[in-house]
């Protein structure tokens, strides 16, 4: 274990005698306290060391999960500290996304936090269980490009979307009786989405209290795109590369690579905070990670890391889904990236340990999400191309989107979740192989037959009665367990 440095002892005694209720009314800073910390990089190191130091002894001495998971999460909130070091410190070199974020998205997200408490217990009462804390959107389906593997199937010829007026409905729902207040966008290319006049951006400009991390193929943000941005404030863009520019050109087209970097050099001149997003595939993941490319891109300006490892669902095929020694040699890169060099990186499958292991369908005992796609149709995951329901048909019904989650197919998942990650608390599940979808297909089909929800697309359709995927599912995951399967004992379990 490498050596955490303390913060100066009058601070660490301070802290010690600070319970956590003490504590968390001292990080909820003012936006006034924030744009002094703009301008003094020496007080933000010293206060990201009580930071740190506090999380450190907060993940010793928390004895439910094993000791090696906590440390996980050290490692990672360490790095998230980093990272929004970095996204301050950008803000001092930019007026316009300074003032936005002073004067506008701290003071909406902070008002907002305040009503977390109240809405999560008032949803507690009504359902018995914590609600989601996030939730994927797609917009829209249409996009400029035409990526080969796309799990949307996304291309210019698509141009199925939500309203906007379902869009803003869904983001105020989920923040008034949620409590949540971070929203993912995807897509599709969200850039592109345009609904009874309003875009991406008049939506985050209707939703100061939500922060929002758009995937985006960087190709349409210009500098007058970079310029609108920085003031809304409140979206931070994760660009899509797949390594550099021969891999990304290769799967999205001649010629992107080059308008990516210049999608970054815009974004860094007004200074949108922004990260990189990337697809693993049998042909690229020696790169995903790699300290060199994530040295690289954040030399470029990028202060976070997305990893998807390519799922056979849309054009995709098993022939490009990363192996089991793959994604074993993927994960020891990431958390040594992680822990060595503090690069803040997730990935779905690789990070359970992060997460407690699979959080889609909402997750009953706490931290999870669910998406929605251009067609209304609520899933589980991105990833899991069925639906509980549509939301345009339970708003015009007079319904609400939290009834999904006691829904028979989300409710099924989530007593697989409880049953195989927290069995009696005996860690008998494998938070390495955490996904329900990839890792365990056997126990997903059973879930299909069983609750039978809608197909959200044909592929999905097709998926359900092709037993030649079945069997190079399951097979898969065979593999999984041989080669990845001793790591969760060996590392997690041992102590």
């Amino acid at each position: 274990m490498e050596s955490i440095v303390k913060p100066p002892e009058k601070i660490t005694l301070a802290l010690s005698h600070t319970d956590s209720i003490a504590f968390n009314k001292l990080i909820h800073v003012s936006p006034q306290t924030i744009d002094k910390l703009i301008d003094a990089p020496a007080l933000r190191k010293a206060i990201a060391k009580v930071f740190e130091w506090s999380t450190y002894r907060s993940s010793l001495s928390f004895k439910e999960y094993p000791r090696q998971v906590q440390l996980d999460k050290f490692y990672i909130t360490r790095a998230f500290i980093k990272a929004i070091d970095a996204t301050l410190a950008s803000a001092q070199k930019s007026p316009v996304f300074r003032h936005s974020l002073v004067n506008s998205v701290l003071p909406a997200m902070f008002s907002a936090i305040d009503k977390t408490a109240e809405r999560e217990a008032a949803f507690k009462r009504r359902y018995g269980f914590g609600p989601p804390r996030f939730l994927v959107l797609s917009p829209t389906k249409f996009c400029n490009l035409h990526c080969t593997g796309c799990y949307a199937n996304s291309d210019s010829a698509s141009r199925e979307k939500l309203s906007f007026t379902i869009v803003d409905r869904i983001i105020r729902e989920k923040t008034e009786v949620w409590g949540s207040v971070f929203t993912v966008i995807s897509g599709g290319e969200p850039l592109l989405y345009e609904s009874e006049g309003k875009t991406i951006l008049d939506l985050a400009r209707a939703h100061q209290d939500n922060y929002f991390l758009m995937y985006t193929n960087g190709t349409t943000i210009d500098k007058e795109m970079a310029r609108k941005l920085a003031e809304v404030g409140n979206i931070t863009p994760a660009i899509s590369v797949e390594g550099y520019e021969n891999e990304t050109d290769a799967r999205r087209g001649k010629g992107i690579y080059k308008k990516v970097l210049s999608a970054m050099e815009n974004l860094r001149a007004e200074g949108v905070p922004f990260g990189v997003s990337l697809t693993a595939t049998k042909e690229n993941a020696h790169l995903i990670p790699s300290k060199e490319l994530v040295e690289y891109y954040t030399r470029l300006g990028a202060l976070y890391f997305w990893i998807f490892q390519l799922m056979p669902i849309g054009r995709a095929s098993m022939d490009l889904v990363v192996t089991a020694e793959q994604r074993l040699d993927m994960y020891n890169r990431m958390f040594d990236l992680i822990k060595n060099d503090r690069y803040f990186i997730a990935d779905f499958w690789n990070g359970g340990t992060l997460s407690n292991g699979c959080i889609s369908a909402g997750r009953m005992r706490g931290g999870g999400y669910l998406y929605i796609d251009w067609a209304g149709h609520v899933t589980p995951c991105v990833f899991n191309p069925y639906a509980a329901g549509n939301v345009n048909e339970i708003y015009t019904r007079g319904g609400e989107l939290s009834e999904v989650l006691v829904s028979p197919y989300f409710e099924s998942l989530q007593e697989w979740q409880k049953d195989y990650a927290m069995n009696d608390e005996k860690y008998e599940g494998n938070w390495v192989l955490p996904c329900p979808m990839r890792d365990h297909y056997a126990d997903m089909l059973k879930i299909l037959e069983k609750t039978n929800p809608e197909p959200a697309d044909e592929a999905a359709a097709e998926a359900l009665h092709d037993p030649t995927y079945h069997a190079a599912m399951i097979q898969y995951d065979k593999e999984l367990e041989q080669t990845i399967g001793p790591l969760w004992k060996k590392k997690y379990l041992k102590h």
